[in-house]
């Protein structure tokens, strides 16, 4: 029984040092804002990655599709701007030069 106790504590540690997360982290899931990032990201065509001006313009080209104008409608160009909203406020502070 210690062994087992051992064994799993050096798993968690190992998992913890070589993944950055704890393993009961990954039997959890993801997070609802986590999952909404996700999805605004699927919505807007981008990846993780993206900076603030893909974002701008993938969200630009979204909401040229889904206008109303266009034949789309007021609540697709809301959850449009719900998205681009979502992920500029996931992207990190820029520091002003000094």
């Amino acid at each position: 029984m210690l062994r087992f106790l051992v064994l799993a504590a050096i798993v968690a540690i190992g998992c913890r040092l070589l993944l950055g997360r704890w393993p009961w982290d990954y039997l959890r899931g993801s997070s609802v804002r986590q999952q909404a990032v996700g999805r605004a990201r699927r919505l807007l065509g981008i990846t993780g990655t993206a900076n603030r001006s893909e974002i701008l313009g993938a969200h630009k080209r979204l909401v040229a599709m889904v206008h109303p104008d266009r034949g789309g409608s007021n609540d697709q160009v809301h959850e449009a701007n719900a998205a681009r909203d979502l992920l500029l406020d996931e992207l990190p502070e820029e520091i002003p030069p000094k």
